[in-house]
């Protein structure tokens, strides 16, 4: 049993990275897909419940947003996976500008993110985490995280 949850700005990679890696091993919640926290937290919810793989497809930049999934998996014995999109604001921006006009995230957003943004700690209850950033052929670079030591 697998939780893998992305965390990243709007623009990083992280749906890309999502259907390249999980597409076919997980499910994936996505707020932009299931539109509220209620049907989030439900399926959340199932897949704790079923012993089902899944991946969270959203920003994820605060302790306290990743800390609900954490939790909710946990004491069922889910391993927890993140992946930390290193990606630099200006480089996110662009390619946010690049989406369909549906799909764009106002520069606010992106910003107000940026602002939020915590960088992800093995001490939140990971089993494992990643950094991952893009290589200048677009392809995904997934590396080891710099510190293993859980943090107290």
């Amino acid at each position: 049993m697998e939780a893998v949850i992305l965390v990243g700005l709007q623009g990083a990679g992280k749906s890309t990275f999502c259907q390249q890696r999980f597409w076919h091993t997980h499910l994936r919640l996505n707020l932009d897909l299931l539109k509220t926290r209620h049907r989030e937290r439900r399926l959340l919810a199932v897949c704790a419940e079923t012993s089902l793989r899944f991946v969270v497809d959203n920003t994820n930049p605060s302790r306290a947003e990743r800390a609900v999934y954490i939790a909710a998996v946990k004491p069922v014995k889910f391993r927890v996976v993140g992946y930390y999109f290193t990606a630099p604001l200006d480089d996110c921006r662009r390619r946010n500008d690049q989406r369909p006009d549906a799909q764009r995230v106002p520069d606010r957003g992106v910003w107000a993110t940026a602002a939020r943004m915590e960088v992800p700690s093995l001490a939140e209850g990971f089993d494992a985490l990643f950094t991952v950033h893009t290589d200048d052929a677009g392809g995904f670079v997934v590396g080891d995280w710099p510190d293993t030591r859980v943090e107290a």
